[in-house]
């Protein structure tokens, strides 16, 4: 199933979306709103923005403020990409050069920087101290994860609780914010906001798990971006960490020497490694599982056409190939 048949029964919700980010991506600075334009129309899933919908209509949320906090929880997201791509000197995302390729580091920081203090202006205009709270420490959670990120690499000697720690903190919180704000919108009882939360956080583990299987395994004209990116740049993802636990010394050595070094040089002989120690496999496995407490996480809501999408992203997640 495509994004656009999950997203049909937000479609209205989601112009109105597109509505808000168009606006409030104005600036009397051409080249914030050259770059932040190039960002925000070069492709992407919106998952982030659809799951704050999706979560306050499950809830039967009926005002507008979904739509700005989608936009919000957009930026954000956009915002993290543009200083990820610097750090992580990245050349193509979603099949186009990254914004830092385009125009420069120093524009793409700085622009993610405007999207970041952007989405703090539109989150107060909404005038409700909790949703300022959770996206506040959001935001901060996922620098830090960034940061985490950034001393793991080139470290072979990562643990999988380590690397899980990184997903948790850089991506798994955005997504258990968005569904955590639909249900603050609705005002959704205390126990209903921890379980939509604990659905965007197993959700969110379970995508970025299949994006680490999908940079070993993926075509490249589908995902947009190089195989292998993760390895050239040192990053010890549980693909490489499993063929290490489980390939013969030869095998693990050679994970070893590339995760320190980085690079593809080795990279056809690692992939070999990583197939015949099974770890796609068994990166899938624990992305299955992390679907499948998303899953019960939700069980208790009520039935609707939303519930229904949401459960359907969670099979989205874990069945993608790109």
């Amino acid at each position: 199933m495509s994004t656009q048949q999950l997203y049909a029964p937000i479609a209205a919700d989601m112009q109105a979306v597109d509505a808000v980010i168009r606006q409030r991506l104005y600036s009397d600075v051409v080249l914030i709103r050259q770059v932040a334009e190039y960002i925000i129309q070069s492709g992407g899933k919106r998952l982030r923005p659809a799951l704050v919908l999706f979560s306050a209509n499950a809830m039967g949320y009926r005002g507008v403020h979904h739509h700005e906090l989608a936009a919000v929880v957009e930026f954000i997201h956009t915002a993290t990409l543009l200083h990820d791509d610097v750090v992580d000197e990245s050349e193509l995302r979603r099949g186009n050069k990254t914004a830092n390729a385009m125009f420069g580091n120093a524009a793409s920081v700085l622009v993610g920087d405007f999207l970041y203090s952007r989405a703090f202006q539109m989150m107060v205009g909404v005038n409700n101290m909790r949703v300022m709270q959770v996206l506040a420490d959001a935001t901060n959670m996922i620098a830090e994860g960034e940061v985490l990120q950034l001393l793991n690499c080139h470290n072979a000697d990562v643990e999988i609780e380590d690397y899980l720690r990184v997903i948790r903190y850089k991506t798994a919180k955005l997504f258990e914010a968005a569904t955590r704000l639909g249900a603050i919108l609705s005002g959704a009882d205390q126990e209903t906001e921890e379980r939509m939360a604990a659905f965007g956080m197993h959700l969110g583990t379970a995508f970025q798990l299949i994006d680490d299987v999908l940079d070993y395994s993926s075509d490249e004209a589908a995902t947009g971006k190089h195989l292998g990116d993760d390895l050239a740049e040192g990053k010890p993802t549980l693909p490489l960490i499993h063929a290490m636990q489980h390939g013969t010394p030869e095998q693990a050595a050679l994970v070893r020497g590339a995760i320190e070094s980085g690079g593809r040089d080795e990279f056809p002989r690692i992939l070999e490694a990583i197939h015949e120690t099974g770890a796609l496999e068994e990166t899938r496995r624990h992305a299955r599982a992390e679907a499948q407490r998303a899953i019960d996480a939700i069980s208790s809501l009520s039935p609707s056409i939303f519930k229904e999408a949401l459960l359907q992203l969670s099979d989205f997640a874990v069945e993608r190939n790109h």
